[in-house]
């Protein structure tokens, strides 16, 4: 048995108050005690004064797109979303998929940023034993695309997942699917993906384009279908905006997640807090690729779960959680901090399946805790947070020697 104490100036549990000049306890990689001040003496148990600090949860990554790592600083900054789809496809043309370098590079940047949990979203499932390797957790998401898929091809194209799905690698990356979007996954698609087991992830409401598409079957996104000759000639637009959409083929749920959400309207954030959906943000990834500002604060005060997301490195500088909470703060000044934080934390971890042992420092739940170093007198801790912290003030507790 291994039992860990340690002590910090601040300790951030996320599902209660802060607390001031606290202490957490780990026994053999699980919490199993927190509080304030100097705890009881406890038997074998080694500490370690971590001082002007906060021991926290690991950040939760909930959308990103390893395998567009490889893209990284290639695609220039776009006026729309087609416009910038238009230049990732161009680009990928010239790779097939990424190396297994570029995959544990992106891998490595996201624990360097302190994320212990990703959504990630693949093609190919290339990534999974990346993680694996490169100690971070994920939820692995295949995504589908296929605009002119019917029926009987949806059954066949979902079919081998399904024993993926049901696999859990190690308790700790687990296997599910996705559908990219209304504009290129056909609704037969949409309802036999919508089959198999949760979460599921689907990018929604994300261009101005996407929702034309939807209501008049018109547009930039009709045209790169026809392009790429994925047009199904016999399709009538649904004329519905997205979350009526996405309820018309079964996937408004409490085990869905949507991503981005820049077009929604109030009358679709209202449903899907009633859904119980979970809303990934990525503001910085919205600004590069021209889908606009998600109205964020929005967000919030209508009681949407809002869990945060970096994309891709072909629309974001990089993977960091604590750069996206900052750019969410800026668009978003007056909501609580704490707010953010559970987003940035147990709200992506519930939205991934992974709430009873991520997102938080409770007993029971395994220590995938961080260290980030404070200066001197900081009272407020959890809006210091939202700052923009850089990862050399940052460390795992696991890598940290205890005396």
């Amino acid at each position: 048995m291994i039992r860990n104490r340690y002590h910090a100036r601040w300790v951030l549990p996320i599902t209660s108050p802060p607390i001031q000049d606290g202490w957490v306890e780990i026994v053999d990689g699980l919490v199993t005690s927190i509080g304030s001040s100097q705890p009881a003496y406890s038997l074998g148990a080694s500490s370690v004064d971590l001082g002007e600090a906060v021991i926290m949860p690991g950040l939760v990554n909930a959308h990103t797109h390893l395998e567009l790592s490889g893209l990284r600083g290639s695609i220039p900054r776009a006026t729309s979303m087609p416009e910038w789809v238009r230049a990732v496809m161009s680009a990928r043309a010239s790779f097939i998929s990424p190396s297994v370098g570029q995959l544990s590079d992106a891998a490595s940047e996201c624990r360097g940023f302190g994320t212990a949990l990703v959504g990630d979203i693949s093609n190919t499932l290339e990534s999974l034993d990346t993680f694996l390797v490169e100690s971070i957790d994920a939820t692995l998401f295949h995504e589908f695309l296929g605009f002119d898929v019917e029926a009987d091809e949806a059954k066949i194209l979902i079919e081998p997942l399904v024993s993926r799905i049901a696999e859990r690698v190690h308790g700790r990356v687990q296997v599910r699917a996705a559908a990219h979007a209304p504009y290129s996954v056909s609704a037969e698609l949409f309802r036999a993906i919508g089959q198999l087991p949760g979460p599921r992830s689907v990018h929604l409401a994300e261009s101005e384009e996407e929702v034309e598409f939807l209501i008049s079957g018109k547009g930039p996104w009709r045209d790169i279908l026809e392009e790429r000759g994925r047009m199904d000639c016999g399709w009538v637009p649904p004329r519905a905006r997205p979350v009526e959409y996405l309820e018309s083929v079964g996937w408004l749920r409490e085990d869905t997640i949507v991503v981005h959400g820049v077009q929604l309207v109030d009358d679709e954030i209202d449903r899907l807090v009633k859904a119980g959906s979970t809303l990934v943000v990525c503001p910085r990834s919205n600004d590069w690729t021209g889908a606009g500002v998600p109205p964020i604060a929005k967000f919030y005060a209508k009681g949407l779960r809002v869990a945060i997301g970096t994309d891709s490195l072909a629309s974001a500088p990089d993977l960091s959680i604590f750069k996206e909470v900052a750019e969410i703060r800026r668009l978003a000044p007056n909501v609580p901090a704490s707010k953010v934080l559970r987003s940035a934390t147990i709200v992506g971890a519930q939205g991934l399946g992974r709430g009873r042992s991520h997102g938080a420092i409770e007993p029971g739940r395994r220590a995938v805790l961080i260290r980030v170093e404070l200066p001197t007198g900081i009272s407020d801790v959890e809006e210091y947070l939202l700052s923009g912290i850089d990862s050399t003030s940052i460390r795992w507790l696991e890598d940290i020697a205890v005396g």
